[in-house]
């Protein structure tokens, strides 16, 4: 028998949890055998949905209308073997015997007590995207009191963490309809937010090339989604921050909106980019440079939170060494703005890229660019072939389940059967 699995998650949004969900979809998808699934779509913050009518996309809206029929059918009460929930573990909760919580993690150094407490209360299993989530949830630690009084040192997590990175996924170029008229390109891909550190990554960048008319930044961003009025809004913002810089000569290009991954492979290979940026306070996995690495584009990054797992290359010494342009940072506490209850802990650190050394990884990019292509290829090359999706897609099933052979052959066996 299948087991009946529920998908808990925001399978539809134009997110980054979004994206995580319909990763975990394609896994379960390549063992339909084993697996009868049902979809509970949530929607995540005020982000958009996918406009694709893709055959992905197609199965989503199935699988939504086959939970609601079988709701129906069992009076308002479906059951399932498997539930796996994708969202922040705040929202985590107990839906079938076996409850597995996927989450992106957490890009800070501290887990919030909360999400702690939901873990062990709904969940059997955490699924993180990187090693720094992993690490995290298991060495954050309490003092708590329990309801009967008892205090309790050393308090965190008691259900087992597994990582499951994202996979390559390959795509034909697209040319994307945007007038770069400079010749020296680089490429930042992020929400503009608190954590990605957006206002330094521009400042210090025309700060660096203001004299030079043939560099340009193309900024791939959104507010909050990608609407008509969060165009105006982030178009507004960006203007205010480049308004200092009256004497600017570099150019800022602001892209936003619906991009197409064809069309953000073109950009990672245009022949004028020089590398993607990412100088963001922390990061639980990374897709646009991941997406940028394994297409060959030199990364400009902090060697610092989830981005470790895919920005190394063993040594001969089996040492992880980062083949990037190396922006040095400080671990020092969130800004009071960033503070989220019950999600980013006001007692939390996350890193800080310090100035002189992203300007000089600026300079570096063009002074070394040999070097450093070499660098971008050497990566490129070990991504391509340990990040394979069916490594991925592999792992993360058998996260969810991994079917003894002997309960294989009894599965193949009723198939097999016949009910008159």
């Amino acid at each position: 028998m299948k087991k009946k699995i529920l998908i808990k998650a925001p399978l539809l949004s134009r997110s980054g949890y979004g994206e995580q969900s319909r990763f975990a979809l394609r896994s379960l998808r390549t063992r339909e055998d084993l697996f009868d699934i049902y979809v509970l779509n949530l929607n995540w913050g005020g982000t958009g949905q996918i406009a694709e009518n893709s055959e992905e996309s197609q199965y989503i809206k199935r699988s939504i209308e086959k939970l609601t029929a079988y709701a129906n059918s069992a009076g308002g009460q479906p059951t399932f073997d498997i539930s796996l929930q994708i969202t922040v573990p705040n929202e985590f909760e107990k839906i079938a015997p076996v409850n597995i919580g996927y989450t992106a993690g957490i890009e800070t150094t501290r887990v919030a007590g909360e999400w702690i407490q939901k873990s062990n209360a709904a969940c059997d299993k955490l699924i993180v995207i990187s090693n720094h989530s992993k690490k995290v949830f298991e060495q954050t630690k309490y003092d708590i009191q329990t309801p009967d009084g008892t205090h309790m040192k050393d308090w965190g997590l008691q259900v087992p963490v597994e990582v499951v990175n994202y996979p390559v996924r390959e795509h034909d170029a697209e040319e994307l309809n945007i007038d770069l008229v400079t010749d020296t390109n680089y490429l930042c891909v992020a929400q503009w937010g608190v954590r990605k550190n957006m206002e330094n990554t521009i400042n210090w960048f025309v700060e660096e090339f203001k004299d030079n008319p043939d560099v340009g930044l193309i900024v791939k961003t959104n507010s909050v989604k990608e609407s008509i009025l969060d165009r105006e809004h982030t178009t507004a913002r960006l203007a205010g921050l480049l308004a200092q810089h009256t004497d600017r000569k570099c150019k800022i290009y602001l892209l936003h909106g619906e991009v197409s991954p064809g069309q953000l492979t073109w950009l990672y290979q245009h022949p004028t980019m020089k590398a993607l940026i990412n100088i963001g306070h922390g990061e639980g996995f990374g897709l646009p440079m991941f997406e940028a690495a394994y297409n060959g584009l030199p990364l400009i990054t902090v060697p610092w939170s989830g981005q470790l797992d895919f920005i190394c290359k063993p040594n001969k010494n089996k040492k992880n060494v980062p083949k990037i342009i190396k922006v040095d940072y400080d671990l020092k506490p969130v800004q009071a703005e960033a503070v989220w209850k019950g999600v980013i802990e006001a007692e939390s650190m996350w890193c800080y890229a310090r100035e002189a050394s992203y300007k000089k990884a600026l300079r570096e990019s063009l002074t070394k660019e040999k070097h450093y292509k070499k660098e971008a290829a050497i990566l490129q090359k070990y991504i391509l072939k340990n990040f394979t999706a069916e490594k991925m897609y592999e792992q993360f099933r058998t996260a969810i389940y991994d079917p003894s052979p002997e309960e294989l052959e009894w599965l193949e066996q009723m198939e097999d059967i016949q009910i008159l």
